[in-house]
């Protein structure tokens, strides 16, 4: 049997496999690339959006940048968060424009009659409510749904602490029923 011919590169010069998203993407910090995205952010583009783009930075990057403990650290924070209150109040926006465009609702047939369009009209539906469900996830105090508790005149809600129950309430409660609301 012949022996396997003996390779003329050293094994420490053969090409190694790249890391995904490895070359190519700044790393170190810019005040202008934070602009830009920024910029971006206000529009309501996602930040992952963002950096998925041709010289913008890893999304890592940029959440490293905003978490330093130090003074710039804390001024990209601000600003991305800044940027994205925009971002959100932009895409607000965004729903009304779809829901105020009935350009395309209606489309005409081979015969002369205007018919609705209910693919597009489903599919503007779509778009609001997708926006809406972020929003009311991403910024629930401004987006959410509000949820208020309170009873009526004539069984107003009470809030009371364990201590203050007494051992009968205790007992009606781990039985399954409220004293006083049969």
């Amino acid at each position: 049997m012949a022996k396997p011919k003996a390779s003329s590169k050293p094994k420490d010069d053969a090409p190694k496999p790249k890391r995904p998203g490895a070359g190519g993407r700044p790393s170190k910090f810019s005040e202008k690339v934070v602009a830009d995205i920024c910029a971006r952010l206000a529009e309501g583009e996602p930040m992952a959006q963002i950096c998925r783009d041709e010289g913008m930075p890893a999304y890592r990057t940029v959440k490293d940048w905003a978490d330093e403990d130090s003074p710039r650290g804390k001024a990209v924070s601000a600003a991305i968060a800044r940027a994205r209150e925009e971002g959100f109040d932009a895409l607000a926006a965004e729903c009304l424009e779809i829901a105020d465009d009935g350009s395309r609702d209606y489309t005409q047939t081979t015969d002369g009659r205007i018919v609705p369009d209910h693919d597009h009209i489903q599919r503007s539906k779509l778009r609001i409510e997708t926006r809406l469900k972020l929003l009311a996830k991403w910024d629930p105090k401004r987006y959410g749904e509000a949820v208020t508790l309170k009873g009526d005149k004539d069984n107003p809600v009470e809030i009371r602490s364990p201590r203050q129950l007494s051992d009968a309430d205790l007992l009606a409660i781990a039985a399954g029923g409220i004293r006083g609301a049969e």
